[in-house]
């Protein structure tokens, strides 16, 4: 018997129990609002914080101007801002570069291979190998830094400072591409074009209920391609901040080499993830005019080459491949962003909004800021003018004065101005003590009077605010503005093929035995075959002519019809025994298919169906059309007695004749015509035989199928319902034949 292991309880008064919701509550919640606000989400400045460190670390280094520095030293110093590894920090530069095009208004002027955007396996060169520097255009995310217009904290190890968001003078949150993944939210921002955001929020600014879309119609994506233009679903995303723009790339078809080159792909999607559609799906079958696709991708930009072969049509296979490739893709849109902290989803509009609130806020901290200088400056003007106006004076407390720490004071008190003021005096140079220079003194002290009560008439009035964002926004827009790179095209002139135009048609047969299976067959593939594999014991109880794009009707033995089109259904070799119709349909335990049948386009014909009570009903096919897709159709039939057989007639009164045996060995012939059309597909229809003593109705077949020799108008019946007459021995070895039997023989 083995010993009881000892328990250490030495600790178990440590542990401390709680509930599951304040331990979420005071850990994980913490978590959570960690990443979301310091991590994931952008704020307002179109910046998260790993973007707003490295470009600050950049500003920092002097890289505005003057040459390139090398990545490895740009991702060392913004570890100072950012505690996070130096591969994290990389892949954020490469990012923001213009070398990878991911930002239509790309940040950072860089040197060297920083992968593209629209390739997930072209990887960008290690940092010891790039070099970049601030793009030109980062002068308006830094203007007014040095002015307090935003605010500055300490960083993580509190030796030096950074700002809170970065001063932009336009709405960058809507100009570049931002995604980012938090913990129980995300952001997906789509990126407009420059000049028609800047163009839009100066309408905005003038009319707080102007038409956006007359101004920025569309995003703009860094990869060009095309927007498919749905106006319910754009309207959606203005309005609300959330909808799936559709985008398709952009080709060409070079009829000479059989070959259609894309050179334009959605932001979305990568060369590589098309790639791998196109060839999945070639081995599906689904693609068989495509020979092949490669990436040609070189120095002059993206193409991807698709081989067709001669006999295709390649706009029709285009059209295939924008349904079933991601050559169409979606950008689904979550705009979704940190206000004061907070997030929150906003359409255009509100994010505009929200802006101009914090950039007049900005422009009001500048202006502070401009006016606390002014005001400095002209505090020692003040102080200047009051001595200049009496130099010789000052020249006299000077010299009279015997040691130099006592000027400052004895000017102080001889002119009753400040110590700061009286520095600026001692300050001044022999030479300026001219005429011109004092005039020219005197007129600075207008001039700044004159700026601050400008400035100070500017702080706090909506309307001037305003107009000085409008005057920023169009040199902004002037200076950076760049036409379109992304094509909008409305919905309804977009050709859209339906899934059957790319489905090949081609004539087959279908055989279905009594087992349950169903053989698909091209007749090209059965006239050069042998014998269809069976299994044993098992025959073919139906064969039926169809095409790929016919419709299949299963008819089973609870009352039921799935439909299924031919072309759903898997070809099979006359060597194979084809599909098991239970597992094809997914039938319930104890179903099973009686009959099927093959329709036509247009649904046309009639069925007669016998049941094993002896009753026939006749409906029209059409009763089994739909307007949706519907696999399964309930109440499709009589099922108050087995069905035993299914007839086709394209008239509804085609003067043929039809048998009906039992297994009482009794046969009746009746013409097809006085079994009476119903208008409903369940209906119970006609007593055509009766049996006694439980025998049932097991055959129905039309009597052309029966060979000659068979004295079939023995058993013509004038009335209805009728028993029958038995057999007769010459004629009872039709009672075994089917179907198949009666067209082999």
């Amino acid at each position: 018997m083995s010993k009881k292991k000892d328990i250490n309880t030495e600790h178990i008064d440590l542990i401390e129990r709680s509930p599951i919701t304040k331990t979420l509550k005071s850990n994980y919640m913490p978590y959570a609002m960690s990443v979301i606000v310091s991590r994931a989400i952008p704020e307002i400045d179109g910046f998260k914080p790993s973007h707003r460190k490295l470009l600050y670390t950049m500003y920092r280094m002097g890289l505005m101007k003057g040459p390139r520095a090398k990545s490895a030293d740009i991702v060392g110093q913004t570890m100072a801002l950012n505690p996070h590894g130096d591969q994290a920090i990389y892949e954020t530069m490469v990012r923001m570069t213009r070398g990878n095009g991911a930002l239509i208004n790309p940040w950072i002027d860089s040197k060297g291979n920083f992968g593209r955007v629209y390739s997930r396996d072209m990887q960008y060169a290690a940092y010891r190998y790039t070099e970049a520097r601030l793009d030109q255009s980062c002068e308006t995310i830094f203007s007014g830094m040095n002015k307090n217009a935003v605010e500055f904290v300490d960083n993580y190890s509190g030796t030096f400072q950074e700002p809170v968001l970065l001063p932009a003078i336009f709405p960058t949150i809507l100009v570049n591409a931002n995604q980012g993944i938090a913990v129980g939210m995300a952001s997906n921002i789509c990126s407009f074009n420059l000049k028609e955001v800047c163009d839009a929020t100066c309408a905005l600014i003038d009319d707080n209920d102007t038409d956006l879309f007359k101004y920025m119609p569309a995003p703009d994506f860094s990869t060009g391609a095309k927007i498919i233009y749905e106006e319910d679903v754009m309207k959606n995303v203005y309005d609300n901040g959330r909808g799936s723009i559709k985008m398709r790339a952009i080709y060409n078809i070079d009829t000479k080499n059989k070959c259609i080159e894309i050179t334009e792909i959605p932001y979305s999607t990568t060369v590589e993830v098309i790639m791998e559609d196109i060839i999945d799906q070639t081995k599906k079958g689904t693609l068989r005019e495509v020979t092949g696709v490669r990436d040609d991708t070189d120095l002059n930009g993206l193409k991807l080459t698709v081989d067709y072969r001669p006999s295709a049509d390649p706009e029709l296979l285009v059209q295939k491949l924008f349904k079933v490739t991601s050559m169409q893709s979606n950008f689904s849109c979550n705009f979704n962003l940190l206000i004061k902290g907070k997030p929150k989803v906003l359409g255009v509009r509100d994010i505009l909004f929200e802006w101009l609130d914090w950039r007049r806020e900005c422009l009001s901290n500048e202006y502070s800021f401009e006016i606390d200088e002014n005001k400095k400056k002209l505090h020692i003007l003040k102080g200047l003018e009051a001595i200049l106006l009496d130099i010789d004076k000052a020249i006299k407390i000077i010299r009279q004065t015997e040691k130099d720490s006592q000027v400052i004071p004895r000017l102080m008190q001889g002119f009753s101005i400040d110590e700061i003021q009286a520095e600026a005096v001692a300050e001044i140079k022999l030479r300026q003590l001219n005429q011109e220079y004092i005039i020219r003194r005197i007129k600075d002290i207008e001039e700044l009077e004159t700026e601050i009560k400008r400035i100070s008439q500017i702080i706090g009035n909506k309307k001037k605010l305003n107009q000085e964002i409008k005057k920023q926004l169009k040199d902004v827009a002037k200076k950076y503005g760049r036409e379109r790179l992304t094509q909008i095209v409305d919905e309804e002139k977009i050709e859209v093929a339906e899934e059957e135009d790319f489905i090949e048609d081609y004539n087959l047969k279908f055989f279905f035995t009594a087992e349950g299976y169903l053989k698909k067959l091209a007749l090209t593939s059965l006239r050069s075959a042998g014998d269809l594999r069976l299994k044993e014991n098992d025959r073919i109880v139906q064969d039926i002519e169809a095409t790929n794009k016919s419709e299949v009707l299963f008819f089973t033995n609870q009352g039921e019809v799935y439909k299924m089109h031919a072309y759903d259904i898997e070809d099979s070799k006359p060597s194979e025994l084809g599909e098991y119709t239970p597992n094809l349909l997914e039938l319930e335990k104890d179903e099973e298919v009686i009959a099927i049948h093959v329709t036509d386009e247009e649904y046309a014909g009639y069925l007669i169906l016998g049941f094993a009570d002896g009753r026939c009903v006749k409906i029209s096919v059409d009763n089994y059309y739909t307007k949706t897709n519907r696999r399964k159709l309930r109440n499709a039939f009589y099922d108050g007695s087995p069905l035993i057989g299914i007839l086709y007639q394209a008239e509804e009164n085609s003067g043929k004749d039809i048998i009906m045996q039992n297994d009482q060995d009794r046969m009746i012939l009746v013409g097809s015509d006085r079994i009476k059309l119903k208008a409903t597909r369940n209906s119970q229809g006609n007593r055509i035989m009766t049996s006694r003593d439980d025998h049932l109705v097991d055959f129905m077949g039309f009597a052309d199928q029966f060979p000659d020799k068979y004295d079939l108008d023995y058993y013509r019946v004038r009335t209805l319902p009728a028993a029958g007459r038995f057999i007769k021995e010459e004629d009872m070895a039709a009672k075994q034949m089917s179907l198949t039997e009666i067209h082999d023989e």
